[in-house]
């Protein structure tokens, strides 16, 4: 076991049906019925390939569509094509969840065979908003129509979803309460990379938060600077704007006005209590960067026109975060130091991603806007970790305990079959 959670390499499958959760959500191009990322599908192929080759009856679980509205929701089916290109085999699909047509097609699979069921969230009791509403504990989850119709058919379950992990739904933390658990390669890979980062980061140990998540950036790091985690934390984005002007700095009437509109001014306070306490490790820029009619403008703190809103950091800040990320020994981050999407806002991102390419140190990044700037930049071979994982992985290191990990630890206690 590791923290307290079965491996695979604990887990006897020959012969077994392996319910297995994933995490495969990724953009849909509704138009022609097709995937425009499989980043998260090739994560999980390392753990679907050695329950087939070990001679498990694969079912896989999945959603797809992350938002509580239903129209957000999305078939399966393209993912099963994916996978079976990945595989080098073929990947059983079936439009059931859990009714008759699904139970059957788990009956009649052999030894090695994969299926993949349609989505999860077409179960209602899979949505955000029943969980959200309901807050089932996971002994109310495992009596749900999804845990009692699938679990009667399975021998165990393994759950690969490190990037659900926050999400208290039945099939990911239902099923451990009646079934012998197993974390999955993926799931096992990054929540003991991010563990080394909570519990013994090589040091310097510097942290850099940006983009526009407030809350997730501001409970992180009352987390990682009260626990000695961080050594710096570096900001950007509206993070370092709210700290900015949380201090009295002047950086412009458009990113005071964004702010407002955005219900973020309650924040201030908590930039000021943060500052006061640990301002000699928080970095904060320098100068920053705005644009007008297409052209990027930069100024020091103290000589920023009124009338603009700041949408980047400037040159030396860049430098300085920089300097600070190559003498680092472990570095995070999670959000862009600016509008990174538009060429003329993209430079302090640009800069600090380079920088985290250049370093020696072990680089560990997440979060949705960060995975796609490293993708723009064509640094994915160049950092260190890349966590499948946005809320997940942020809810972890603000010293949350993730409800799946709660119901792996659990699950894992049940005899094996």
């Amino acid at each position: 076991m590791r923290f307290g959670i079965r491996t695979l390499d604990e887990l006897p499958v020959r012969g077994k049906t392996v319910l297995c959760r994933v995490d495969i959500n990724q953009p849909v191009d509704r138009g022609t019925g097709t995937l425009k990322s499989i980043n998260r599908i090739t994560a999980c192929v390392p753990t679907i390939r050695e329950l087939s080759e070990k001679g498990a009856k694969v079912v896989l679980l999945a959603h797809q569509g992350s938002d509580i509205e239903y129209k957000n929701f999305y078939t399966t089916r393209p993912h099963a094509k994916v996978l079976s290109e990945l595989l080098g085999r073929e990947v059983l699909w079936i439009d059931d969840v859990c009714g008759p047509a699904a139970r059957d097609a788990i009956r009649n699979l052999n030894d090695g065979d994969v299926l993949l069921l349609d989505n999860v969230r077409f179960v209602s009791e899979e949505q955000t908003l029943f969980e959200m509403k309901l807050r089932l504990t996971h002994e109310q989850q495992a009596k749900t129509l999804l845990v009692e119709k699938l679990a009667p058919l399975a021998d165990c379950y393994v759950c690969d979803a490190f990037a659900a992990a926050h999400r208290d739904q039945p099939s990911l933390c239902g099923f451990e309460q009646v079934l012998p658990s197993a974390m999955g390669r993926l799931f096992e890979k990054e929540y003991c990379t991010v563990s080394e980062v909570m519990e013994s980061p090589k040091r310097p140990c510097v942290f850099s938060l940006g983009g526009a998540k407030i809350s997730d950036a501001f409970q992180m790091m009352q987390t990682v600077l009260s626990r000695e985690i961080a050594d710096r934390i570096l900001t950007g984005g509206l993070v370092a704007n709210i700290f900015l002007i949380a201090l009295g700095e002047k950086i412009g009437a458009g990113s005071e006005a964004f702010i407002e509109r955005s219900n973020y001014t309650e924040y201030y306070e908590k930039a000021q209590e943060l500052y006061a306490v640990y301002g000699e490790k928080i970095l904060l820029p320098k100068d920053l960067a705005w644009v007008e009619n297409g052209t990027r403008f930069e100024a020091k703190l103290g000589e920023i026109p009124d009338s603009v809103g700041a949408i980047d950091i400037g040159h030396e800040t860049a430098d300085a975060y920089r300097a600070c990320v190559l003498s680092a020994k472990t570095v995070f981050v999670n959000g862009p130091m600016g509008v990174f999407e538009q060429e003329p806002s993209e430079y302090g991102t640009k800069a600090l991603w380079q920088a985290l390419a250049d370093t020696e140190a072990f680089t560990v990044l997440g979060g949705g806007d960060s995975i796609t700037a490293t993708e723009k930049y064509h640094l994915t071979d160049r950092i260190g970790y890349i966590c499948t994982g946005g809320g997940a992985l942020i809810r972890f290191l603000s010293g949350e305990e993730l409800p799946v990990v709660k119901a792996l630890r659990h699950g894992s206690t049940l005899p094996l079959q």
